[in-house]
């Protein structure tokens, strides 16, 4: 057996990539994680963990509206600090960056700084150096992308994703270009720190992939908290002017002065330059690493996980694929695909959305004959604040198991109470198991247990009611 450096080079420091290298040096094996940037990678840095606390950050402007239908009162204008903010976000993540570093030094995974790249059969080159492995885990994640300037001219004065974590100063006037995830919430973010934000998407409404009913009322509850939506619509030029501001063309021939223009328009997987072609690593057209459901690429000993084989861009996924992988190497255990059809999702736009299981449009294609039930309330801390706000909750049920296939909800803590459900929806809960659930009331969860009337959709040729 040829001796190598390491049985296990992960190239990526992300979540894929820690979880796949601690596991496999719990298991004995000789482990080294390469990394350029910092650790934890997209979700601890520019991702997830700053998007949470940038979010609750935003959110007290309509706390602080809505303390007044309490019996609260503050004395004077509330003011924010953008800064102040931005420090202590800062102080967080290089604190997680150290919790990362002491998670692999524990378990004796050497960490090599530097970018690596695929040099041979079984060896990473980091500057001068060259490591080598017998197996090789490719985790090294994605990156936010922008058209080049002959699609977009002054495409360059805009921002990606990851500039809005580093911004010096908030600005008052933005363009968020996008429909997807990140458009949409940093379009709340930026809207609840006090900006007048315009989001521009091309498609007819936000989050293409979710369902309609849901893609629906986002839009709706954005509209009434003051986002200006254009949809079906796009960016086809930015010029800077000499004070700084922004002049932007949209294809709806309006030109809005802004401060900043966030293209918010998706992450591919940053496989660009790290040696893919030099030892036959398969990768489709958009650079997505090609993997079986062991998370093997075309070349035996080495794998992929994460965002850089883009099936699902989750933190949690990456978690469990680089357990998968760790496993199979280095525990004997046979290698099991993970199941995908379950895996819940929070949007954590305001309001937030909350997703698991199969919208009503791929229920129908997979199940044939379904049910839904839906329901749309105002929540109990708005009979008091007046707010004009809605909880909406959808259920999708295949008529013929009754099995709960699909639940979605955008309101108050959706991510929280999805959560919760996706336990029973893995474990093949039924309406009928839901209905006999007893709800803890006064809550807004209770709703998903207590939906008994079935919806039914009035055919367009129907008349109305009287």
């Amino acid at each position: 057996m040829p001796d190598y450096d390491y049985d296990f080079i992960v190239l990526g420091g992300g979540s894929g990539g820690v979880r796949a290298s601690r596991m496999a040096a719990s298991f004995g094996a000789r482990t080294a994680l390469v990394e350029g940037g910092r650790l934890g990678g997209t979700c601890v840095n520019v991702g997830c963990v700053p998007k949470k606390l940038l979010s609750y950050g935003s959110h007290y402007a309509e706390d602080l509206e809505d303390m007044k239908g309490f019996g609260w009162s503050i004395e004077g204008t509330p003011t924010f600090d953008w800064a102040t903010l931005k420090a202590r976000k800062d102080a967080e993540i290089t604190r997680l960056n150290g919790v990362y570093a002491s998670i692999l030094d524990n378990v004796d995974v050497e960490v090599v700084e530097g970018w690596g790249v695929l040099d041979g059969a079984h060896t990473v080159r980091v500057g001068d150096h060259r490591l080598t492995g017998r197996y090789i885990l490719l985790a090294v994640g994605g990156t936010p992308w922008r058209p080049g300037s002959d699609l977009l001219p002054g495409v360059e004065h805009t921002w990606v994703s990851d500039d809005i974590f580093e911004m010096p100063e908030l600005p008052r006037r933005v363009i968020v270009v996008g429909g997807g995830y990140i458009a949409s919430e940093m379009a709340s973010i930026l809207h609840g720190f006090g900006a007048d934000v315009r989001l521009v998407c091309r498609g007819d409404t936000l989050l293409r992939g979710f369902d309609d009913d849901i893609r629906h009322e986002l839009g709706n509850e954005l509209r009434k908290r003051g986002l200006h939506l254009h949809f079906g619509c796009h960016l086809t030029r930015v010029d800077k002017q000499a004070d700084g501001s922004l002049q932007a063309r949209l294809s709806d021939d309006t030109t809005p002065e802004v401060d900043a223009i966030l293209m918010a328009t998706g992450r591919v997987p940053r496989t660009k330059g790290i040696g893919l072609e030099a030892v036959g690593v398969q990768a489709d057209e958009f650079g997505a690493i090609q993997v079986n459901d062991a998370f093997q690429t075309s070349v035996p000993h080495i794998y992929a996980v994460g965002d850089v084989i883009n099936r699902l861009q989750l933190t949690p996924v990456a978690l469990a694929e680089g357990m998968v992988v760790a496993r199979q190497l280095f525990h004997n255990e046979e290698s099991k695909a993970i199941d995908y059809r379950f895996v819940p999702t929070a949007v954590f736009t305001h309001p937030e959305v909350g997703t698991c299981g199969y919208t009503e449009a791929e229920a129908r294609k997979k199940f044939g004959k379904i049910r839904l039930y839906k329901s749309s309330f105002r929540p109990m801390r708005h009979t008091i604040t007046k707010r004009n706000a809605r909880t909406h909750m959808k259920l999708v049920v295949d008529d013929a198991t009754d099995q709960v296939v699909g639940l979605h909800i955008v309101g108050p803590d959706a991510g929280e109470m999805t959560q919760g459900f996706a336990v029973a929806m893995r474990c093949g809960a039924t309406k009928a198991q839901f209905d006999t659930t007893i709800g803890i009331h006064p809550t807004a969860a209770e709703e998903l247990v207590t939906m008994r009337t079935e919806w039914v959709p009035v055919p367009e040729d129907h008349p109305p009611r009287s």
